[in-house]
């Protein structure tokens, strides 16, 4: 008998994280690509991003047409991702700038690292945007789930990290909640 899920997180109602969700206005609209295969992931970041960000869009697919990519992406819109070696080069969104107070839609793909490559690949269109991207050390707080990539955050823990330069005056940490009450939920019964 399969075990009765949380209709909105989508966890097992044993490990639901709804009552840490909370509700964050911003200016600037979320967009989130999630690969299908991180749909279903336990400790998938990117939805429960999503369920705290009010003006925010979750699509799950991994590949689109042109025309659907078209009708998604707002005219002034950035991608949250990293400058890596194989990109092409792309205009830099610095905080503070008039590109940045202008941005409307900041892009973010919700996979692993190679999955997320692969659907890059797929959409040089996403390769173009002007990117949003992070220097120097970064320290996760994702202990459940590791990446293949050094210097690596969790899905939320990224959007965070990028509104917080993009939107300074909002209150984007509060949508950490749930994801450290899952990091911690999830802790006891590693150590159970």
């Amino acid at each position: 008998m399969p075990r009765e899920t949380c209709p909105t997180c989508q966890r097992p109602l044993k490990v639901c994280y709804c009552s840490a969700l909370v509700h964050i206005p911003s200016r600037i609209k979320v967009l989130i690509i999630q690969h299908p295969l991180e749909q279903k992931h336990p400790f998938n970041t990117g939805r429960m991003a999503h369920l705290c960000l009010d003006n925010s869009e979750l699509i799950v697919a991994e590949h689109f047409s042109d025309a659907e990519l078209t009708l998604l992406l707002k005219p002034r819109s950035a991608l949250l991702y990293p400058s890596l070696s194989w990109l092409p080069e792309a205009e830099p969104v610095e905080p503070g700038t008039p590109q940045a107070e202008m941005l409307e839609q900041l892009v973010v793909i919700d996979a692993t690292w190679r999955k997320s490559k692969k659907m890059l690949h797929l959409h040089p269109v996403l390769q173009q945007l002007p990117r949003v991207s992070f220097e120097g050390e970064l320290s996760s707080n994702y202990q459940i789930r590791h990446s293949s990539l050094e210097n690596s955050l969790s899905t939320i823990e990224s959007i965070v990290m990028a509104m917080r330069k993009l939107e300074p005056e909002g209150k984007i940490d509060e949508i950490l909640r749930p994801f450290e009450a899952m990091v911690a939920q999830q802790g006891t019964f590693s150590r159970s």
